[in-house]
């Protein structure tokens, strides 16, 4: 699996990247995660990737070109002629290739688009900022566009984080047992979760169920399926 993140922070990402299972999965080559900065595509002395809107507004908003240029070069697309009115294929049918613009109004990200995300073989990601980002981005270069909750964040840094995190723990190997894992995915791509407890058996006046250290594992599954939850959407 393969992501492609575009961002003007390119930093941000320096430090999750290199920690914990997904560091680890980068380092075994279960996925690989580029960072982009979109300044490399963007023209003039100042680079700039911004501008006002038309009919007026608050703040800033991103530029469809700049974006366009960093996509069809990921994708390693012909950049057509400006002069020419033929459009960029950029949503062909079955691609394996999907690319995800995060915005307030997107689409709500949950398990199941997860697991039919991660199905693919590479990901790219386009984070905004400022006020928004050009319309035509949405409409004619991004095949999703998602939200990560009705919130409004600074950008789509953190989005990208939590979608990498998310589909990277769908890739085999990445955690744990192929088995274990999946017994706790269901068929539509949700998962299970259940409480967990480890020692001390008691702490304070906490207490552990008696169930769980009773090694009874017909009682400890009966008490497990009671007491589960299952994630879909």
């Amino acid at each position: 699996m393969k992501f492609d993140i575009i961002t003007i922070f390119p930093d941000i990402f320096k430090s999750y990247f290199k920690e914990s299972l997904i560091g680890k999965a980068i380092k075994n080559k279960l996925i690989s995660v580029n960072i982009h900065n979109l300044r490399d595509w963007a023209d003039g002395k100042h680079k700039t990737v911004d501008d006002k809107p038309f009919g007026g507004g608050l703040g800033m908003v991103m530029k469809v070109e700049p974006i366009f240029k960093a996509v069809a070069d990921l994708k390693k697309s012909q950049i057509p002629n400006p002069k020419s009115q033929t459009s960029p294929k950029f949503k062909a049918k079955n691609s394996k290739t999907k690319v995800i613009l995060f915005t307030p109004r997107g689409q709500k990200f949950n398990q199941k688009i997860a697991h039919q995300l991660s199905k693919s073989k590479r990901i790219i990601m386009i984070c905004g900022r400022y006020e928004g980002v050009d319309e035509r981005v949405a409409k004619n270069i991004a095949d999703l566009e998602l939200s990560i909750g009705d919130y409004d964040l600074m950008g789509g840094e953190l989005p990208a984080m939590i979608v990498v995190e998310t589909i990277s723990r769908l890739v085999p190997k990445v955690i744990g047992k192929k088995k274990l894992l999946k017994e706790r995915i269901t068929k539509s791509g949700g998962f299970i979760e259940y409480a967990q407890y480890t020692r001390p058996e008691v702490f304070k006046k906490w207490r552990v169920p008696e169930v769980l250290t009773s090694g009874d594992h017909k009682k400890i599954k009966e008490w497990r399926e009671k007491n589960r939850k299952i994630i879909e959407n």
